[in-house]
């Protein structure tokens, strides 16, 4: 596997991603019915960087994003977001890409990783990052309307990629 930058040429595998995590409405703070304009805007307009994880045959596997989580004082703090291709889940991806993702902040200055809301349902997601030395730092309770649980729990995760 390799995770690369992404490029405007990889936007169609990227959105065939996205598209039914998005439809879900079960991992991410997003209309499910967004359209492909917003979520491109959403992944790879706004943030700093966009990466695409593939095999060595040049299968899409993953992708993520990483951005300023705040302006101003909280600019030294990145955010990203993950998603991993149905067909390639339980394979480390999510993993690659994490590990790699905390590399490339580093390289873009940033002091620490944050991700803002961590369902309290997703706990391969919330065993991933805590492997990877992240903390739960805060829960917000009923924060999240998940389409089959109902309002649920998030957890905002932190991991210092320097020293504090």
């Amino acid at each position: 596997m390799r995770i690369r930058p992404a490029t405007d040429a990889d936007w169609p595998a990227i959105w065939a991603m996205l598209a039914p995590v998005f439809r879900a409405g079960e991992t991410y703070a997003v209309d499910r019915d967004i359209t492909e304009r917003a979520a491109r805007h959403l992944w790879t307009d706004t943030p700093r960087a966009v990466y695409l994880a593939e095999d060595d045959a040049g299968t899409p596997l993953g992708t993520y994003y990483i951005k300023t989580n705040a302006a101003g004082g909280g600019a030294h703090v990145c955010n990203c977001g993950y998603v991993t291709a149905a067909a390639a889940q339980g394979k480390g991806v999510a993993t690659a890409m994490c590990r790699q993702s905390q590399d490339a902040a580093r390289e873009l200055g940033y002091a620490a990783m944050q991700f803002n809301l961590v369902l309290s349902s997703n706990s391969r997601a919330i065993a991933l990052w805590q492997r990877e030395g992240f903390d739960i730092v805060g829960t917000l309770p009923g924060v999240f309307d998940h389409p089959r649980l109902g309002r649920i729990d998030a957890h905002v995760m932190l991991k210092w990629l320097e020293p504090g």
